[in-house]
């Protein structure tokens, strides 16, 4: 007997972010518009640093990624954040970039 394709649980069936997106969600705040993907700790395979505290992402831990919405947003203005750290990002300020 054939399998059926049922709808996953908590992925949404149709979305408006447009292909690109994936299974993006968007968010909006003080700062923007956002799309934001979740990534769990199994799909965490390379080091970022976050840009809400200035750390590492190390491998298999789960992050989000960010990226702006409008029309000018692309793969380099995505940024790989922690996930407190990404909402809590109206709280704090900028933080300053090791070089």
């Amino acid at each position: 007997m054939p399998r059926r394709n049922r709808p996953h649980r908590g992925r949404p069936e149709n979305t408006d972010l447009g292909a690109a997106a994936g299974w993006a969600r968007a968010e909006s705040g003080a700062d923007g518009e956002w799309l934001v993907r979740s990534v769990p700790g199994s799909q965490a395979t390379k080091i970022y640093r976050c840009p809400g505290c200035d750390h590492e992402i190390a491998v298999g831990i789960p992050h989000v990624v960010a990226w702006p919405a409008d029309e000018t947003g692309s793969v380099a203005d995505r940024r790989h954040w922690h996930r407190a750290c990404w909402q809590a990002r109206a709280r704090r300020g900028p933080t300053r970039r090791r070089f």
